[in-house]
């Protein structure tokens, strides 16, 4: 039995989101197909690499281990290949961008088969982000954190605010009552006894948001948990549920009248998203068109 590289792609993918579906998101494959890889790497390894909890793969020690040791590699080869790419017909140039996936969604993916160049897209998290493009994996970055390395440079191009959305068939008059009468305990009890929903990977939007705006932390469990928030704004549409999301996900619907912009909060969550660009690039005319795609959509 031999090892396969792509066991070893899925489990940094694994280890790196944390989760079995964002994995099987980034990479592009089924979650199913992301379970057969790490089975055989275990099989292969003779080892337990992660222990699986209701919400995240957490990596044993031998997890750990075999990360350290394959991460430098699998990133000059994910490099070779980025390179390859751009080599192998020269009148068409490559562009690497990295990116949450429903900005991709929201702004990119209707454009691609129209753009003149190859497009890569990559989903991680920030910090990993910032890392690729500044070792030349990436050339242009969507992202809302600014990284510290002297060779990028970042862009302010839109803001997103998270709000409290519902479907559009929710009845709120009880809690825009409590909510104008500055009922904020009414108004949070209220909230509890709706349908909620929210993602496997990241409620941070709504802890934060509850947090800031009921001086509590979260004491309840979300009804559903579903792969990403494009997920939650197709759930939500014409129904009775609520959310926390930011709102430039769900400006059409709310627009259309399928989702209700329930609350801002008393304390509104502001984030500025960035373009993050390496100070010299040969692509600028490419990364431009790209950054005009997003300050149409988003600004």
């Amino acid at each position: 039995m031999t090892i396969n590289l792509e066991w070893l792609r899925t489990f940094k993918a694994i280890y790196d989101t944390g989760t079995l579906t964002s994995a099987a998101e980034s990479l592009y494959i089924s979650q199913p197909g992301v379970s057969l890889h790490l089975n055989s790497l275990e099989a292969f390894t003779g080892y337990k690499l992660f222990d699986r909890s209701a919400k995240r793969m957490v990596p044993t020690e031998r997890g750990k281990a075999l990360y350290n040791f394959i991460l430098e590699p699998l990133e000059k080869m994910q490099a070779v290949e980025q390179l390859f790419g751009r080599s192998s017909k020269a009148d068409r140039t490559t562009i690497s961008v990295g990116m949450c996936f429903e900005t991709f969604q929201y702004t990119l993916e209707e454009h691609i088969s129209k753009l003149p160049f190859n497009l890569i897209i990559k989903f991680g998290d920030y910090p990993e982000m910032q890392h690729d493009l500044d070792k030349g994996v990436l050339d242009l970055i969507v992202t809302p954190q600014k990284g510290e390395q002297k060779n990028l440079e970042y862009q302010p191009f839109s803001k997103e605010k998270i709000v409290l959305v519902s479907g559009s068939k929710l009845d709120d008059k009880p809690f825009l009552g409590f909510v104008s009468k500055g009922k904020i305990k009414e108004a949070a009890d209220w909230l509890k006894q709706q349908t909620w929903y929210s993602t496997a990977a990241d409620m941070e939007h709504l802890k934060r948001f509850w947090q800031l705006n009921f001086k509590y932390h979260i004491d309840f469990k979300p009804n559903y948990i579903v792969p990403n928030i494009s997920s939650i704004v197709r759930c939500l549409r014409n129904g009775e549920g609520v959310s926390v999301i930011p709102d430039f996900l769900c400006r059409d619907e709310i627009r259309s009248g399928e989702l209700k912009l329930l609350w801002e909060g008393n304390n509104v969550i502001e984030n500025t998203l960035y373009f993050g660009t390496r100070k010299k690039t040969i692509y600028t005319d490419e990364v431009n068109q790209l950054k005009q795609i997003f300050s149409k959509k988003m600004g």
